[in-house]
């Protein structure tokens, strides 16, 4: 069979299920813990000033949340398929409002990055909250519903960036975290008014094996290993643009302010664009054919990001395209991995985002240090190397070998609505 057969649409199915207020609700407290590991990226020349940090280290600030945070998706998102997803959640969100604070109140560097460290192990609530409402969704509308959750990150992780550069500018760093804590407070109190009462059937008989078992899904199924991958190349190439980005936009001749460099993070709201749309498209069977026009919407967006200090206008260009790729890709992969095991959805997350935590962690410390020793000029292209990267491994992982073992895994392991493997 044809590599074209792949990208051929399917007829939609109609749409029902979740109550939209529900996904709302999912949304914002998806944004708003995300926006916990985001903060700090328009905010690294202040932070280190005032621990007198140099610029080639203060990358490590962005990278210990992304390691916290990778830890939280291996040790803490499975616990959703073993515990009452609304006490788990409803934990997790009081607990990172004590680790906001710990940010907030920092007398030192170590407090600082004990803290940091601390809100990305929590922030990982909102892939709990991600794999529950994609097993509350009817199978038919999973695509949809994880797109419009995943708007509600998308749009948490740019306000994040807008909201902390002005509140810089007004009441200095420390205030960011100071409010992140109240609303994050305010939003435990939603969750556990709202959320579901009932019990959820144990999905292994304790914690030992319920992590033993996200290593055995990415032994048998194919769809995990794949997107786990593309998603350590596309959010290590994510985190090479933002993590060092206020570094050329604060120094001359651009010189922005903490409020400029923010609204740039704006300039991203197409990305909510293209994960509320990437995830109806899935649900028509058009991932495979989302996922290539993602990944090369992302690799020709570093060209006009190259241009930065020249044009601000071309950054601007070079960010819409980038985060539009990026969110499109992601949603795409999380609709594919959700429909294979709907009793493991909590497990798959957690599989699935520990990649891309490494790749966010491995970016922010390459971007940093490739900055410091060549300038912007460098960033782009490690970018453009990583996302290039991605792009040739999304191919090769369409080639008919591949194709074959994905089809041995059944028609008992896919679900309508899914881009389908076929038998050659």
């Amino acid at each position: 069979m044809p590599l074209e057969s792949l990208f051929q649409p399917k007829p939609p199915l109609p749409v029902s299920g979740i109550r939209a207020p529900v996904v709302l609700l999912f949304a914002v407290a998806c944004g708003l813990a995300v926006g916990n590991v985001y903060y700090a990226q328009p905010l690294l020349d202040a932070m280190g000033q005032a621990f007198g940090m140099p610029a080639a280290s203060i990358g490590g600030v962005v990278s210990l949340t992304q390691v916290g945070y990778g830890l939280g998706l291996l040790l803490l998102v499975p616990l959703g398929d073993l515990l009452n997803r609304r006490r788990l959640i409803v934990g997790q969100t009081l607990l990172s409002v004590v680790a906001l604070l710990v940010v907030a109140l920092a007398p030192s560097s170590t407090w600082l990055l004990l803290g940091m460290a601390c809100c990305g192990l929590l922030a990982v609530v909102t892939q709990v909250l991600v794999a529950y409402a994609a097993n509350l969704a009817a199978p038919h509308e999973r695509g949809r519903v994880v797109g419009m959750v995943t708007s509600g990150v998308v749009i948490g992780i740019l306000l994040a960036r807008t909201v902390s550069g002005s509140m810089a500018d007004l009441a200095g760093w420390r205030s960011v975290y100071l409010l992140s804590a109240g609303l994050t407070l305010l939003m435990a109190v939603l969750l556990w008014r709202v959320l579901p009462k009932t019990e959820q059937k144990p999905a292994a008989s304790h914690y030992g094996q319920l992590i033993r078992s996200v290593f055995s899904l990415f032994r048998e199924e194919k769809v995990l290993r794949d997107r786990a991958l593309l998603a350590m190349l596309i959010f290590a190439a994510g985190t090479v643009l933002w993590t060092p980005l206020v570094l050329p936009l604060s120094a001359p001749p651009l010189s922005l302010s903490h409020t400029e460099i923010g609204l740039f993070g704006l300039a991203g709201a197409a990305g909510a664009l293209g994960a509320a749309r990437a995830g109806a498209w899935a649900d028509r069977g058009w991932a495979q054919w989302t996922s290539g026009l993602a990944l090369a919407l992302m690799l020709a967006s570093w060209l006009p990001i190259a241009l930065t200090q020249s044009s601000l206008w071309a950054l601007l260009v070079g960010v819409i395209t980038f985060d539009l790729g990026l969110q499109a890709m992601h949603v795409t992969s999380q609709s594919l991995i959700y429909s294979v095991r709907p009793e493991a959805q909590s497990r798959l997350a957690a599989g699935y985002m520990v990649f891309y935590s490494i790749g966010s962690a491995c970016g922010s410390i390459a971007s940093t240090t490739v900055y410091a020793w060549a300038g912007w000029t460098g960033v782009c292209l490690l970018g453009a190397a990583i996302n290039g990267l991605a792009l040739l491994y999304w191919l090769w992982s369409l080639a008919p070998p591949q194709q074959r073992q994905e089809a041995q895994v059944g028609e008992s392991s896919i679900t309508p609505g899914v881009d389908r493997p076929h038998q050659p």
